[in-house]
């Protein structure tokens, strides 16, 4: 969780991408209430992108019935130097199995039965795999027909197979141990390989459960929009599934709609006859009287003033889309910028 997110800037200029508001609560607790209710009772959180903001949100970790502990790198060690760091703080012995997902993932897999099947087969690593359609986005990975995997291709351009490394594994403890510590590493190009050439029982855990990497703001909304729907369900969802999900204190005009699987965050505002559909209100942000978001983030205390149009565009923090704008998929507007009142249409970075 080192990373600063900068696929989904401007909304990661001050909060790292795992605290971000994804269904009412920080994107980690639907992570943490989803271990939780797979036995899970200690975790470890690596960190380095503004590290005092996760102890901040989730303290001690008893609100979830888990003990948390912070392990904060000095300097970012990669993925699998950020592994071994955070290892210093595992309690198990070398043959115990120790859980890492990364912190951008939803994923509806059965983490029990990955675990189970890594401890049955004796493996040092297991991999959680899914299927997508565009694999050379992601880390390839190839297995025989007993889920052993034969080899490990980060973001080849030919894919050779359409399963990709979906960000949950297993490890034996002892192979945590061996990555070498304090040195920047990365499990996918040298870890995952080096295990592979050398022999050790590198498995595969392939499903076709829900499974989204939110890295990019389209991703974020989606991910957001499926858990309030109850495509994923999430123990950590502070209402039920629905249409829309609406904060403590926000305010929601008769006259308005609101659907789609939308968040009305905290004493956020939506006016009469405004539109929302499948976006995210962060709190103290307002929709005023007659204005249109659709696919879209409004940062908190953001305004989107009437008649103004979102369409599959993020507003950052604090800023205030004049009346007769409309933004077009892929603008980013950033924090505190005022765009005045104009009928023109924007679809780049402002």
């Amino acid at each position: 969780m080192g990373g600063q997110g900068t696929r989904l800037r401007p909304l990661t200029l001050g909060v790292p991408k795992p605290l971000l508001p994804t269904a009412g609560v920080p994107f980690l607790a639907h992570q943490l209430t989803r271990a939780r209710s797979f036995g899970v009772r200690h975790v470890v959180f690596a960190t380095s992108y503004r590290a005092s903001m996760f102890s901040e949100a989730f303290g001690d970790g008893s609100g979830f019935g888990l003990r948390l502990t912070y392990m904060t790198e000095e300097h970012p060690l990669g993925t699998g130097g950020a592994i071994r760091n955070a290892a210093q703080a595992l309690t198990g012995g070398p043959d115990a199995p120790v859980l890492v997902l990364n912190g951008d993932i939803l994923s509806g897999h059965d983490i029990g039965e990955q675990v189970g099947r890594h401890v049955a087969r004796g493996a040092g690593v297991t991999l959680h795999l899914t299927e997508v359609d565009d694999p050379s986005r992601f880390g390839c990975v190839p297995t025989d027909e007993s889920g052993r995997v034969t080899a490990f291709l980060e973001k080849t351009p030919n894919p050779v197979t359409n399963r990709i490394n979906a960000g949950c594994y297993v490890f034996t403890r002892s192979v945590i141990d061996d990555i070498p510590a304090g040195q920047v590493v990365s499990v996918e190009r040298e870890t995952f390989p080096g295990l592979i050439e050398s022999g050790t029982l590198v498995l595969g855990y392939a499903d076709r459960s829900y499974w989204l990497d939110v890295g990019t703001p389209a991703a974020f909304v989606r991910g957001s929009r499926d858990l309030v729907l109850g495509r994923l369900r999430s123990p950590a969802l502070p209402g039920t599934p629905g249409e829309m999900l609406a904060m403590p204190g926000a305010q929601v005009s008769a006259e308005a709609k609101v659907s789609g699987g939308s968040t009305v965050g905290a004493r956020a505002v939506v006016g009469s006859g405004a539109i929302v559909t499948g976006s995210v209100l962060c709190d103290g942000s307002q929709v005023c009287q007659g204005a249109t978001v659709i696919d879209s983030v409004v940062g908190r205390e953001a305004v989107v003033a009437s008649g103004a149009v979102l369409r599959d565009a993020v507003v950052g923090d604090g800023a205030v889309i004049g009346s007769g704008n409309e933004l077009l998929a892929g603008t980013r507007v950033w924090p505190g910028i005022v765009l005045p009142e104009r009928a023109v249409r924007f679809s780049s970075d402002v």
